[in-house]
């Protein structure tokens, strides 16, 4: 048995080198070819390895165009507070269909759950028709108000089969001792929640970070649009780059907050599955 699960062990790394590599060998080029001139990239091969680093033509180039810094400072915005708005009603909604004693807990959920049912593309005319008639459109608030809602439902699924592995004894005993509903789902529920909470807010931030579709659409001004919409400006008419390192760049340093959001909640993954296991 020893032998068989060294086996598995050893197969399930090599699986994960090769998927690292697959992952980083095209990455790796990319940050290779944004470090290189303009006049170098366009010349040389995109394989060869760059003479020198020469990015100050690049960022000359990102300045001029776009505002890079405002677009950052936007989807930071949009994705914290629109993944910390939707996880919340999510865990309240998810925690009242598994453990209240509420009337067609099951329906309740189903009818939350089925904003995933159709296509993210099917809201784009009614919330824009929506957004354009209250005032939200071009908006931060109707940007994170679509965003908070938009996530709402697969974080509420997530969150309800969580819930459900939690057995009734700590909620019963916690209700002898006299806490109320909240203080339960605040003091118990929420910290044994913790490893799905941090993932769930990392793939929030994420798909709120890289969205360029809804960023587009509901939004038009520079000091509103987030920082993939900024980044698309980049391109050249009919879509043609016009300086492609520089567009390399901008996507890599764009790259690097998904990136640091992991690292800070990577110690959650384990604290909060230890807890949950207890």
């Amino acid at each position: 048995m020893n032998k068989i699960t060294k086996v598995n062990s050893k197969l399930i790394n090599i699986v994960l080198c090769v998927l690292s590599f697959v992952w980083l060998f095209p990455f790796s080029f990319a940050l290779i070819n944004a470090v290189k001139s303009g006049a170098e990239y366009n010349q040389g091969n995109f394989w060869d390895w760059p003479k020198g680093i020469s990015i100050s033509n690049s960022l000359d180039f990102i300045s001029e165009r776009v505002s890079l810094i405002q677009g950052f400072s936007n989807s930071l915005l949009y994705g914290v507070v629109s993944s910390s708005l939707a996880i919340v009603l999510a865990a309240l909604a998810a925690f009242g269909v598994t453990k209240l004693q509420l009337k067609a807990k099951f329906v309740w959920f189903i009818l939350i759950y089925s904003g995933t049912i159709f296509p993210f593309q099917t809201y784009l005319v009614p919330v824009y028709r929506m957004f354009s008639s209250l005032g939200l459109y071009d908006t931060q608030i109707g940007l994170i108000l679509f965003y908070s809602a938009i996530s709402i439902p697969f974080c509420t699924f997530v969150l309800r089969n969580f819930f459900s592995t939690i057995g009734d004894e700590q909620l019963e005993a916690a209700k002898i001792d006299g806490a109320t509903d909240f203080q339960i789902f605040h003091k118990i529920f929420l910290p044994m929640a913790k490893a799905p909470i941090s993932a769930l807010f990392l793939f929030q931030f994420s798909f709120v970070w890289n969205d360029l579709l809804f960023g587009l659409t509901f939004s038009k001004s520079e000091n509103i649009r987030p920082v993939m919409t900024v980044l698309s400006q980049l391109n050249g008419p009919n879509g043609a780059t016009t300086n492609a390192p520089a567009v390399l760049l901008a996507c890599a340093v764009a790259s690097i907050p998904t990136i640091i959001i992991y690292v800070l909640l990577n110690k959650n993954f384990e604290e909060g599955f230890v807890m949950g296991g207890k």
